[in-house]
């Protein structure tokens, strides 16, 4: 029997070494649960050094107070709405580079790659020039406190002026994830994130002749970490270690291909900007109740991410295979790719829900002293984690779409979930009714509820199967 156990423990080492070192290249063949291992793998590990960042950053900026806690929660919340084009193009890009891998055409997944990266920048540029110039008015306009705004606005003006280094990381790991290549986007982000956590104490609190620059060196630290990955990236797409690779030749506007990503991505875009400005309104909401209320709702989301990671990763792995096996015409390998990857995120949400919902206070109790932060930031997430189990299916389903390149599907079904479901219910529930803080946690869980049932109830019906991109 010990022998068997070390047999096995063998094989499951030597799969996720294959894994993380990125060794299967194609996934429209052989077994479905390999496959979703050897994807979901490294986009797990890619996501929770993501989260493992946030977590990190917001233990260094509690230190420095409230209203840097705060800063961060309401500067993250606009940067959700101006990324949510990047997050559309990032869809896109990985529907259409999948499906193109897929069909065998590598000459179109790197005219993709090219055009995504050019309309990236494109709108970058657009969002450094506001956020350069009116860093306190957007504050201003979320609620912030007078104190809040001028401890905070430079950490805003840094974080949105650079946002390129952010936009460029998301983008070009969206192109590698879509291309199967997800061990190369785990590597980068790795990069990013190792740099930020080993730069954030000295930006933020000084270190020789670096003086500290307080909330402001937690964006500067961002800004330096993603802009040294952004360069690496670059060299793998030029010198082609993965399936992309982009030659000089590729760098030219290619109308036709950046109008099919721009219709491609206008599904994701509506998708994340009816998500985003949702939690943009959720923020504002949160802001009525003071800037301790506010500061616990950031950190109990900083801790939820941690585990929301890795179902994104299983969601990015489902999308990857649904846009591949389309590509390689076998959608019904790309249906039941989605449903033993949805079961898989389930269990482990269902998993963690308990662990939160039991040592909630605890969590809080890592990152700030304050009662009043503790308190919601605990009941914020035990209310939350109490439907985590949809949480992980609705990720899943959802991506799935989006991987087939239907973007539209999701969009419906945000627009009747946020819009007209979550946001009423958290007004009415947390003002109208006198509820306050746990009106908007409880929204914010029947809402991920009801997204992952209707999800799918649609996904069943089978229509993303024949969408062309």
């Amino acid at each position: 029997m010990s022998e068997i156990n070390q047999q096995s423990s063998q094989s499951i080492f030597s799969l996720f070494k294959d894994a993380v070192l990125g060794k299967q290249q194609d996934f429209t063949k052989g077994s479905i649960k390999r496959a979703i291992f050897m994807l979901a793998i490294p986009m797990i590990l890619e996501m929770l050094m993501e989260s493992i960042f946030a977590l990190v950053d917001i233990i260094y900026v509690s230190q420095v107070s409230v209203n840097a806690v705060a800063t961060v929660g309401l500067t993250e919340s606009v940067l959700t709405l101006v990324y949510a084009v990047a997050i559309g193009l990032s869809m896109a890009a990985t529907a259409v580079v999948a499906r193109r891998i897929g069909e065998k055409d590598r000459e179109g997944a790197n005219q993709t790659a090219v055009q995504v990266i050019f309309l990236g920048v494109f709108i970058s540029l657009l969002i450094s020039a506001i956020g350069i110039l009116y860093p306190k008015e957007i504050l201003s306009l979320m609620g912030g406190e007078s104190s809040l705004i001028e401890e905070g606005f430079g950490y805003t003006k840094i974080l949105l002026g650079g946002n390129i280094t952010v936009m460029l990381l998301f983008l070009i790991n969206a192109i590698f994830r879509g291309a199967g290549n997800a061990s190369i986007a785990m590597w980068t982000l790795i990069l990013s994130n190792g740099l930020n956590i080993i730069l954030d104490p000295i930006f933020i609190f000084g270190l020789g002749p670096i003086p500290a620059y307080g909330v402001e060196g937690a964006a500067i630290a961002t800004t330096i970490g993603r802009g040294a990955a952004v360069i690496v990236q670059l060299i793998i797409l030029f010198y082609g270690v993965g399936k992309i690779k982009i030659l000089f030749k590729d760098i030219v506007l290619r109308t036709a291909v950046m109008f099919n990503i721009i219709k491609v991505s206008l599904g994701g875009i509506g998708q994340f900007l009816i998500g985003t400005s949702s939690w943009v309104f959720l923020m504002r909401i949160m802001s009525e109740f003071g800037s301790e209320v506010l500061a616990g709702y950031t950190i109990a989301i900083r801790i939820m991410m941690f585990t929301l990671m890795p179902a994104w990763g299983l969601s990015n792995a489902a999308a990857t295979l649904v846009g591949q096996n389309l590509g390689a015409k076998q959608p019904e390998r790309a249906e039941e790719s989605v449903w033993k990857t949805g079961k898989y995120a389930g269990i482990f949400m269902g998993i963690v829900s308990l662990i939160y919902i039991f040592f909630a206070p605890t969590f809080l109790g890592w990152f700030s002293d304050n009662e009043i932060v503790v308190k919601n930031g605990a009941l914020c997430l035990q209310i939350m984690a109490a439907g985590y189990i949809f949480y992980g299916y609705g990720m899943v389903i959802i991506q799935s779409f989006n991987g087939a390149g239907d973007t539209k599907t999701p969009t419906y079904i945000n627009f009747v979930c946020f819009w007209l479901f979550q946001l009423p219910l958290a007004y009415i529930t947390a003002i109208w009714l006198n509820l306050g803080p746990i009106g908007v946690f409880l929204s914010i869980t029947f809402a991920e509820v009801s997204i992952a049932i209707i999800g799918i109830i649609l996904f069943k019906k089978g229509k993303w199967k024949t969408v062309q991109v």
